[in-house]
């Protein structure tokens, strides 16, 4: 038996502190970022704020709006092969959607024999520049493997891999051919891993202790999980996410999945849900096989209508940041930012 004796941060355990500041507007501060990767041909440019790639957040209708911001969007694994053709049937009239589309989602995938044969079968009809593959678990030996499997097969796309929380994981898997590895066990609002196992890592530590290993091997961390404001996103980024994926931020809108109810005197709430609840489990799976539990949370969540105004929310919440910090970009923000240890933040 281990104990660490060092005291590990979440979001709310740290403020940013404002430094003298030369910029005047928040207009002056570009958010956008590009990313070249390693052993690949292919550069990336955008806000690299992404959604969640469950099937309440990671949808068709969130991508056509992401893709207006340049964000990407991870979109969730349970569509079927009807359903992508009519997505680019609709909106992909012209190799200017096309190429837009292209480059700002990402197919995702576990590591089923059926979730490799799918995403054989996809990307053999379009090209699709990243790829996530998503467990909860990214400690798994036939994870690793996956990935290589993956990388042999596509060595010219984008890989997102994980969940992991630590250093010597992240440097593993970008070494078996990611070039991105999500970040984050049992944070997020729909998760109930912590509760039901007790495995997970403070996100704010987890990201400042990944963020070096990952430079090291060549490869960039994605944040996911536990931002419900924009300030976290910021703090995220100024702890060295590369990359930053909310689920519940993105939930609960037009555009996101999830049934649409009225109740509680005629208020309108959007069903949100995790992918290893009991509501997923019996949507995709049948239920919940004996030999496990569930580790996700179903709830509601208060309509908030067209997703537009949460991305402006986000975007200028970082832009306002930026100029607090005298940064004009993200990596400014990096370079710039000192954080402040603090209890019992509301």
């Amino acid at each position: 038996m281990k104990l660490s004796e060092d005291i590990k941060l979440d979001f709310r355990d740290v403020l940013v502190k404002p430094i003298h500041s030369k910029l005047e507007s928040r207009s002056e501060v570009n958010i956008q970022r590009t990313f070249k990767f390693k052993g690949l041909d292919y550069e990336w440019t955008g806000c690299p704020v992404t959604t969640s790639n469950m099937d309440t957040t990671g949808t068709f209708k969130m991508a056509l709006e992401l893709c207006k911001f340049n964000m990407l969007t991870c979109i969730h694994k349970h569509y079927s092969i009807e359903e992508w053709n009519d997505f680019y049937k609709e909106n992909a009239k012209i190799v200017e959607d096309l190429n837009k589309i292209n480059n700002h989602i990402a197919i995702s995938c576990g590591t089923s024999d059926s979730d490799f044969k799918k995403l054989q079968e996809i990307l053999g009809k379009y090209d699709i520049k990243f790829i996530c593959i998503d467990v909860a678990n990214g400690y798994r030996d036939s994870f690793i493997e996956y990935v290589k499997k993956v990388r042999d097969l596509y060595p010219q796309k984008v890989i997102i891999a994980g969940n992991v929380v630590t250093g010597e994981m992240v440097k593993i898997i970008i070494e078996s051919g990611a070039n991105i590895v999500k970040v984050g066990i049992g944070n997020g609002s729909a998760c109930s891993t912590r509760m039901k196992t007790g495995i997970g890592y403070p996100q704010f530590s987890a990201i400042l202790e990944c963020h070096q290993h990952a430079r090291d091997a060549g490869g960039y961390i994605l944040s996911d999980g536990g931002c419900s404001n924009p300030a976290e996103i910021v703090k995220a980024f100024g702890g060295g996410a590369d990359f930053v994926m909310c689920g519940g931020m993105f939930s609960g809108h037009l555009e996101s999945g999830g049934e649409l109810v009225k109740e509680y005197g005629g208020k309108l709430f959007k069903e949100f849900y995790g992918m290893s609840s009991d509501t997923a489990m019996d949507k995709y799976a049948g239920g919940v096989a004996k030999y496990r539990t569930s580790e996700g949370l179903t709830m509601k969540i208060p309509y908030k209508g067209p997703v537009e105004k949460t991305l402006l929310d986000i975007c200028g919440g970082i832009r306002s940041a930026c100029t607090y910090l005298n940064s004009r970009n993200l990596e400014e923000l990096y370079d710039n930012i000192e954080f402040v240890k603090v209890n019992n933040i509301k």
